[in-house]
């Protein structure tokens, strides 16, 4: 990171911007042109003690352009921030930004089992409601559930 002063090195503080953030940007590679696109997640922190990854959620249509994408290379890198506030000022090369963000990398692997899928959506459902739901055969099958396994994560900030 060239400007080290932003850099967040605390995984206590990452994992915070994770939690806030309620939308989550997945870039993948369609050949060589970039394709990105905002999603609902779920968070799942990792647990060395039982060599688990951190993993994020993710579910949406069964077919589409990021499906295609996604089978041919399962590779991803994603983004989310949070507390994000314009800084104006009288000239336009002073206005400045103060927020603070997670870059990170990893591998998409989506989900064929109907328990690992009602799992990977209570996930999904916790970061947005304290409520519980279950997750009839229908509604299962009708989405594509996909587990992204995190292989790198950093924090930046600016103006905190």
């Amino acid at each position: 990171m060239r400007k080290k002063e932003r850099e967040i090195t605390d995984p206590g503080e990452i994992e915070s911007i994770i939690w806030k953030a309620q939308v989550c940007r997945v870039a993948m590679a369609d050949g060589n042109e970039p394709y990105t696109v905002p999603v609902c997640f779920g968070y799942e922190k990792a647990c060395p003690e039982h060599s688990r990854r951190g993993a994020l959620y993710v579910h949406g249509a069964l077919a589409g352009r990021k499906i295609d994408v996604l089978k041919k290379n399962n590779r991803v890198c994603f983004e989310m921030d949070g507390d994000v506030e314009i800084r104006s000022a009288e000239t336009a090369c002073k206005f400045s930004l103060k927020y603070r963000s997670v870059i990170g990398t990893g591998k998409v692997r989506f989900l064929e089992n109907d328990d690992e899928k009602a799992r990977a959506l209570d996930v999904i459902m916790k970061h947005y409601s304290d409520r519980d739901f279950t997750f009839s055969k229908p509604d299962l099958d009708s989405v594509l559930v996909w587990k992204i396994e995190i292989d790198s994560l950093s924090g930046k900030k600016a103006g905190y």
